[in-house]
């Protein structure tokens, strides 16, 4: 049986809304994440370039500072693939760690105007595994982002165990979550902007049913951390004083024991060993989609494809031939 290895959980603050600061703040976490054992690394919901943390400030009848941090928001976001996710995938391959990190995507399959709340996979390798989008943006996020479909839900497989997650409340979606254990993962990330109870509670819970190791990744973020150039900084948020996040990111075994935080008003990586018989012998108790599961009283149906925006038929006129029936002009 292969060793035991490290996964982390990294707990820190975007470089708000600025892009560029933000991918060389991810790898070079990724390389001191990987310098103190890591084989996975896990960055929290939203990190490039940052989380919407204005939405749940500013009322939406304010259109204009409203339009202008969306445009700010939209020009640092993420294309998948493309430049960001090449500079990840260098770091990634260069330590020889999986990537698991929250962006702000582009809908680069339509408008480009849209964004969503993307959870992006990168390989040992350097390859992207694959993303997913957040199905149900929650409350003030519906502001920001938009919904995405089902074609991220899936669960892959990496050296160390079958990686899968979901994003922040997504994990109060009991399908998600059961579809997820279907397909046989192993390792669940749960970057989010949730942290405190009960929120910890549902970590527990979740690695507990699923019988997974449970990583839960949040920003510890700063009033601080928003720049001053940000005029809705004072306006909107004079009443914040000190931590808007705290953080508390933890990491949970499959019992539902804490193994590592949960740490606040810090930035930190949490660390914990996963031994590989964790990842199987649990489940002789609790398998929720084995011998646990009845699928001969309940089922599950997943829909996996991808909704375009727009789809195009386009059929040529043919011209009147010898085929084509003539009519008698003449009148009977």
């Amino acid at each position: 049986m292969q060793d035991s290895f490290k996964i982390a959980a990294v707990q820190a603050s975007s470089v708000f809304l600025d892009h560029d600061a933000c991918v060389d703040k991810v790898c070079r976490l990724i390389e001191e994440a990987a310098a103190g054992g890591a084989r996975l690394v896990v960055f929290p919901e939203a990190f490039i370039p940052g989380y919407p943390v204005w939405s749940w400030f500013i009322p939406p009848v304010n259109t204009h500072p409203l339009r202008e941090v969306y445009a700010e928001l939209h020009a640092n976001s993420v294309s998948i693939p493309g430049p960001t996710t090449a500079r990840i995938g260098e770091a990634a391959a260069a330590q020889g760690v999986s990537v698991a990190v929250g962006v702000n995507e582009r809908n680069s399959e339509a408008s480009e105007s849209t964004l969503y709340n993307t959870l992006l996979f990168i390989g040992s390798d350097g390859s992207i595994l694959g993303k997913h989008r957040k199905l149900v943006p929650t409350a003030a996020e519906r502001m920001v982002w938009g919904r995405g479909d089902g074609s991220g839900l899936k669960v892959y497989e990496t050296e160390i165990g079958r990686l899968g997650g979901l994003i922040c409340w997504e994990n109060y979606m009991p399908l998600a979550r059961y579809a997820l254990a279907a397909m046989g993962e192993q390792i669940h990330v749960a970057p989010t902007w949730d942290r405190g109870e009960p929120w910890i509670s549902t970590m527990r819970h979740t690695a507990k049913e699923s019988r997974c190791f449970v990583v839960s990744c949040c920003q510890a973020f700063h009033k601080d951390d928003i720049p001053d150039r940000f005029t809705f900084k004072e306006k909107f948020l004079e009443h914040v004083d000190g931590w808007i996040n705290p953080g508390l990111s933890l990491i949970v075994d499959p019992d539902g024991k804490i193994v590592a935080g949960p740490v606040a008003e810090e930035e930190t990586i949490l660390y914990a060993d996963v031994r590989p018989d964790q990842l199987v012998g649990p489940r002789w108790q609790l398998d929720v989609a084995g011998h646990y599961a009845r699928p001969d009283i309940f089922e599950l149906n997943l829909n996996r494809s991808a909704t375009p925006f727009l789809q195009i038929a386009e059929n040529e006129a043919k011209p009147l031939g010898d085929d084509v029936p003539q009519h008698d002009d003449e009148v009977a």
